[in-house]
């Protein structure tokens, strides 16, 4: 008679369900690792933490060189990171949140770090509710948040001065506006330009135009106090924010170091190069409490001070808004001006040192507003180079002054010339236009010498401009090229090798000041030198005494122009002086 198995004992059933917990966690926890994830096993109040092979292998680490303790890893956590990995995991022991969840950096064997996602929970609490055990995972974020990393610059960074963008810099006005308008503070707006940029751009190349920013970048941060911000614009535009400044007398102290350090020499590998910086200030509150208001002005004071001479800064003021407005009337009232007949050109004349003879006239263009009246050059040609009809203007200007010479040659003299002058933006808008000039003065009997077409030098610095194969084609047809304004913008002589010029146009600047033994005189004898050595005439612009006419020809000018001869004149004043002095 068999007899029925007896029962385990108690304790044999304590061991199968301890075992049965441990393989429970065995196959959870090799789960977890399949997901790529390294599991952590917290036993909180014996202070014991477990980590798997997985979780070491994040780091680098082998089970030897790991303690189990949770000092291992909370020690190899970045400092800037504990604070809140602590705040996080009280609120959960707290029972303030469902589960644990942290990011944080940890420092790897090789002593890089990598970011992880931590998520965990308290699996078992004593009677009183305090954590008894803990488990949760460790997964590797760090391509995550590098790809962040990366975007987050991209949105509110500069690619070329790592300086912030405009997008970062309107969100930190807009949090200085809140606080500086509750604080009652006043906080400045700087708009930052640099003078001369595109002509060191056009002239060494972009790639070190793009040093030069990069130092320009340099110098203004190291001017700025630690609580501003430069940002850059775009180009060679910056702008700066000064939060809580004191008064004007601290905004003009940075801005007089910031235009000083700015105007120093710039080397660009073995290159030298010279930029300037001009300045527009708007304040807040005093003039305007939004972002738009204060860019705005900020923007419009840049611009009185590229208008004043360059190389200096100005502040905001009401007039500059009805100045504003009228610049943006004057833009619009420009369209159709060409076709209402409300251009008309009036005449300087050239006159011969030597002999006092007029041989040559420069055409000036003159605006007769129907409401505002006689508007000079200086008031309106940005404004038609800056909305680009220059163009058409141009071309109006070369219709009317083919035919004026042509009359003037039938008449007067037959080898009378008459200067026009062009835009560098004519030269960059427009294809094929040099041969229809050509044509039109051949269908009116006229060879091209009849015509000089006065540029700039800023044109021939362009490297990638198509101006030099339009200047060439216009000397083949026999039309002069004169470069006006000499010495005035870069002045750098090596575009004078390049291109083939008939007259150099030394700029009023040198001439209204000369006197004998004077530094604008050996100036001017240098220029002259230097030019008829290239093969180059040489006029000079605005003569306006006797004084200086004789000091030029003793220098061996060939020709003046200026008040001291003749103010510009209508044609048939201009006709009755050529009846006297051509002959």
């Amino acid at each position: 008679m068999s007899s029925a198995p007896l029962p385990d004992p108690p304790h044999s059933d304590r061991r199968k369900a301890e075992a049965a917990l441990r393989e429970a966690d065995e196959i959870w926890k090799l789960a977890l690792e399949a997901t790529g994830d390294g599991v952590w096993d917290w036993w909180v109040q014996e202070g014991r933490e477990t980590f798997s092979p997985g979780y070491l292998a994040i780091y680098g680490y082998t089970q030897a060189e790991i303690e189990e303790s949770p000092e291992s890893f909370d020690t190899r956590t970045h400092p800037d990171d504990i604070a809140q990995m602590e705040l996080d995991r009280q609120a959960h022991f707290e029972g303030l949140t469902p589960s644990y969840v942290n990011e944080h950096r940890v420092r790897c064997k090789d002593g890089s770090w990598k970011w992880i996602l931590t998520r965990g929970m308290v699996i078992a609490r004593d009677e009183e509710g305090r954590p008894l055990r803990m488990v949760g995972t460790h997964t590797d974020i760090t391509h995550r948040k590098e790809s962040e990393a990366l975007i987050w610059q991209q949105a509110h960074l500069d690619s070329l001065t790592g300086l912030p963008n405009r997008r970062m810099l309107r969100e930190r006005l807009e949090r200085q506006l809140e606080l500086c308008g509750g604080a009652g503070q006043q906080l400045a707006v700087l708009f930052v330009d640099l003078d001369h940029f595109k002509e060191v751009n056009d002239t060494l190349g972009h790639g070190k135009g793009d040093a030069l920013l990069l130092q320009a970048a340099q110098r203004i941060r190291a001017v700025l106090r630690p609580q501003d911000t430069v940002a850059r614009m775009g180009g060679d535009e910056f702008t700066v924010l000064m939060p809580d400044v004191g008064g004007r007398a601290e905004v003009n102290a940075v801005v007089e170091a910031l235009i000083a350090g700015m105007a120093a020499v710039y080397l660009l590998d073995g290159e030298r190069a010279f930029v300037s910086a001009s300045v527009g200030i708007a304040l807040f509150p005093e003039h305007g409490r939004e972002i738009e208001a204060l860019f705005k002005h900020a923007d419009q004071a840049l611009y009185v001070a590229k208008d004043s001479g360059r190389n200096r800064y100005h502040y905001f003021t009401p007039e500059l808004q009805a100045q504003a407005r009228m610049r943006v009337r004057l833009t619009n009232d420009l369209r159709g001006a060409v076709e209402r007949g409300e251009f008309r050109l009036v005449y300087q004349p050239i006159v011969e040192l030597a002999s006092g003879r007029i041989l040559k006239a420069e055409a000036l263009l003159r605006w007769q507003h129907p409401q505002l009246g006689l508007i000079t050059p200086g008031e309106f040609i940005a404004l038609a180079e800056n909305s680009g009809q220059i163009v058409e203007i141009g071309e109006w200007v070369f219709r009317e002054s083919a035919a004026q010479v042509q009359a003037w040659r039938r008449t007067l003299a037959p080898q009378f010339q008459l200067s026009i002058n062009k835009s560098p933006l004519q030269f960059r808008a427009e294809t094929g236009v040099h041969s229809l000039w050509v044509a039109q003065l051949e269908a009116l009997g006229l060879p091209g010498s009849a015509l000089a077409v006065e540029i700039t030098e800023g044109l021939l610095l362009e490297r990638h401009s198509p101006a030099g194969e339009q200047l060439a084609h216009l000397r083949r047809a026999g039309i002069s090229i004169a470069l006006d304004d000499f010495g005035t913008g870069y002045s750098s002589l090596s575009y004078l090798q390049r291109y083939e010029l008939d007259e150099l146009k030394i700029d009023r600047s040198f001439v209204s000041n000369l006197q004998p033994g004077s530094k604008d005189l050996a100036l001017c004898k240098a220029i002259i030198t230097m030019a008829h050595e290239l093969g180059m005439r040489v006029v000079a612009e605005g003569v306006e005494t006797a004084a200086q006419r004789d000091l030029l020809l003793e220098a061996g000018c060939d020709l003046g122009q200026g008040y001291w001869f003749a103010r510009p004149m209508a044609a048939p004043a201009l006709e009755r002086l050529l009846e006297n002095s051509i002959g």
